[in-house]
């Protein structure tokens, strides 16, 4: 089996963070696309997939007459967080807080939900995933482990968009998981906060499932900026 061509991915990540770092603003228009195949030293096909790309994540639009044209990252859809977080100089910092302010948020809200509405078969994966993830010793395992916690509790959620989003939020996390690895360096001392959230969980508490869930979420965030 062929492998991807490589050379159409190493042009569109040169120009997303062109465009994210703003080097282009939106309405600029990108130069010409021979003259961006001779600069990257790459073929037009090889250009014209990276373009198509960027034209599906809402970072630039194709023009007849008018070439291809930055737009508004701040526009794009959700997608655009996988790309835009984490910058060839490191981590957008403003981006950063907010994606984990949404996290914690999404999260309170699906443990609400969870309490309301979980079947007892995720009830009890959660149960197991929260017992296990404080004992794992591998810092990777453990992400990994804490990740599937969350996933478990969106799923009992029952909300279809509320999966989706922790979907592309999985993306940047597992893609970059060393920058998120703090999240669970205090699994250790939040065994009990683990503990709790599958138990008012299981007892149907959607109130109390919502508080556990953020002091969960802002303790982990507490452990990322250690």
């Amino acid at each position: 089996m062929a492998r991807p061509d490589p050379l159409p991915d190493q042009v569109f990540r040169e120009l997303a963070d062109a465009i994210l770092g703003g080097r282009y603003a939106p309405g600029d228009a990108l130069p010409g696309q021979r003259a961006m195949a001779e600069s990257f030293g790459v073929n037009l096909a090889s250009l014209r997939t990276a373009i198509t790309r960027l034209e599906s994540l809402g970072l630039v639009s194709v023009r007849h007459g008018d070439g291809t044209v930055v737009r508004d990252w701040r526009e794009a859809g959700i997608e655009i967080l996988v790309h835009a977080v984490v910058r060839p100089e490191g981590p957008d910092p403003e981006l950063l807080l907010g994606l984990l302010e949404a996290r914690r948020l999404l999260l309170a809200d699906a443990a609400r939900l969870a309490a309301e509405r979980g079947g007892d078969a995720v009830l009890s994966r959660i149960a197991e995933l929260a017992a296990r993830v404080p004992r794992e010793p591998d810092d990777g395992e453990a992400q990994r482990l804490d990740f599937a916690f969350w996933s478990a509790v969106v799923e009992a959620s029952g909300n279809l968009v509320l999966v989706l989003i922790l979907n592309t939020i999985r993306q940047l996390y597992l893609a970059r998981g060393e920058l998120f690895r703090g999240i669970v360096a205090v699994r250790v001392e939040q065994a009990h906060a683990y503990a709790a959230l599958a138990e008012v969980l299981e007892r149907g508490d959607g109130d109390a499932a919502a508080t556990a869930a953020t002091a969960l979420a802002v303790a982990q965030e507490e452990g990322l900026w250690r």
